[in-house]
């Protein structure tokens, strides 16, 4: 009998459980009737949920995040996808400075990326714009999006694109009909991957960001500054619901695992 198997099940169990509470105690905290942060409850309410609706501010904030992620993250694999193609099937001078290039903003701390846009959007009249906020993104996420399309067109078979050009179809025919569906798990999985950093970006964005323009972290942000209350804990859980949700709908529609990993469904 192997004495490893209950224990490593344990330790497993242990190490998900460390894992998921933070998690799960923002969303039991979510949940609170009480007009302060406590752990455990008093009783169960909706009245913070409640609280982010007739906050026209929160809401505001989180439809300017959606847009601004999809945007951001649609341009950033837009530019990523010709940029990969090339990396992974050609050899030049300058491949491998072209490389480091568009993934430096890794390296670059972000509060340095957003003193450096500041500057710049002030100069050139973008700055609190929200067009400046896409173009400071899209430099942001562009090594995410980059990075997972250039490991699925490195390991692409391209025997299938010479047989699709043998009997006749054109190089735009080619990629839409062949490429870009060979390389669509790493195409799906880089914009998910950017649309979160997107998201979730905050040390950048408050240097960028106006009243006008405002993402949902950033409001989060200046909001703990003056209040302590479990709404900041209900926009926390509302976003975990809903990126539960969307994996689950994606799963059901697509199939993560074919869409993350590129196996197809049996």
């Amino acid at each position: 009998m192997n004495r490893n198997g209950p224990i490593a099940l344990i330790f497993h169990t242990l190490f998900l459980a460390f894992l998921l509470a933070p998690i799960l105690i923002v969303c039991v905290v979510a949940f609170t009737s009480q007009g302060y942060l406590s752990l455990p409850t008093q009783g169960l309410s909706l009245r913070w949920f409640k609280a982010i609706a007739d906050n026209p501010e929160f809401v505001r904030a989180f439809r300017d995040s959606l847009v601004l992620g999809a945007i951001s993250s649609t341009l950033a694999v837009g530019f990523s996808i010709p940029a990969a193609l090339a990396i992974a099937r050609h050899q030049f001078p300058g491949r491998e400075a072209i490389t480091a290039l568009f993934l430096s903003p890794l390296m670059v701390p972000h509060i340095v990326l957003g003193i450096a846009f500041l500057r710049f959007f002030t100069q050139i009249g973008l700055g609190g714009t929200f067009a400046g906020l896409v173009l400071s993104h899209v430099v942001i996420i562009l090594p995410f999006a980059l990075r997972l399309i250039l490991a699925a067109s490195t390991g692409m078979d391209r025997s299938i694109e010479n047989a699709a050009a043998s009997l006749g179809a054109t190089s735009w025919t080619t990629f839409r009909r062949v490429t870009l569906p060979l390389i669509l798990p790493g195409v799906a999985s880089g914009w998910v991957l950017a649309f979160i950093n997107s998201f979730d970006e905050v040390t950048m964005t408050v240097f960028i960001a106006s009243p006008e323009t405002t993402t949902l972290p950033v409001r989060l942000f200046l909001y703990i500054q003056d209040n302590i209350d479990p709404l900041v804990a209900a926009v926390s859980a509302a976003l975990i619901f809903m990126t539960v949700g969307a994996m689950l709908v994606l799963d059901r529609l697509y199939g993560l695992e074919r869409l993350l990993v590129g196996r197809g469904q049996e």
